[in-house]
């Protein structure tokens, strides 16, 4: 597949797919409040970074080439930073919360990346 603006755009619409299904699983199919604290954030930045990534697809359009780049981090980190909570909150392994800080820095990454992707726009 080629990393097309419409490619990152139509996964991050995926991605929030998930993060919304995700933390409405959280609210009401959970009763434990760790699990639920878990869904609830995985959810949350879930949910900002599939926006970011969105906007990067309308930036990339824009003339801001590079920042094809950040989506993929974007996504990527918040695949594995609410994947990792998603997976724990259902009971899945503790040492999956050694995982979730990758996640977290691919996201830094991205809003880096977006950074300067956009000091190549041109200000015309």
């Amino acid at each position: 597949m080629i990393w097309t603006p419409r490619n990152w755009m139509t996964v991050a619409a995926v991605g929030g797919f998930v993060a919304v299904s995700g933390g409405a699983f959280g609210a009401h199919g959970l009763a434990d409040p760790q699990a639920k604290s878990w869904m609830q954030t995985g959810a949350h930045y879930a949910m900002v970074h599939v926006l970011a990534a969105l906007a990067c697809g309308l930036l990339a359009r824009a003339g801001a080439k590079r920042a094809g780049l950040a989506a993929g981090f974007f996504l990527a980190g918040s695949a594995i930073f609410a994947g990792t909570l998603f997976a724990m909150a259902l009971g899945g392994p503790r040492w999956l919360g050694a995982v979730t800080p990758l996640g977290g820095g691919l996201m830094l990454i991205g809003w880096a990346s977006l950074a300067w992707a956009l000091r190549g726009l041109d200000r015309g």
